[in-house]
């Protein structure tokens, strides 16, 4: 019986290890280098400096931002005091 399971045991071993070892053929890992492209390498970079151009920056300028009028210690406390009550979720919880 004991030997029976570890024969058993060492047959499923090699049968992972086997299929493992095919994995990249078996999913098609190899995907991308199947690829032809169709465009050249000009085209790709002259479509990026003009993407780059219509880019926008939604960083708030420093000359525009509203300076805060609530006070640090009042937010902390605030956020201790929604946290004691559950209002804000820790860890895992949501």
């Amino acid at each position: 019986m004991n030997s029976t399971v570890r024969i058993l045991s060492v047959a499923a071993a090699a049968a992972f290890t086997a299929l493992g070892a095919q994995a990249s053929e078996l999913y098609g890992a190899d995907f991308e280098a199947r690829v032809q492209s169709t465009r050249s390498r000009a085209e790709v970079q002259a479509e990026a400096a003009q993407a780059v151009t219509q880019f926008k920056n939604f960083v708030a300028v420093e000359s525009n931002a509203a300076p805060s009028i609530v006070e640090r210690a009042s937010v902390q406390a605030q956020a201790v005091q929604a946290a004691r009550l559950r209002q804000i979720a820790i860890g895992d919880r949501s």
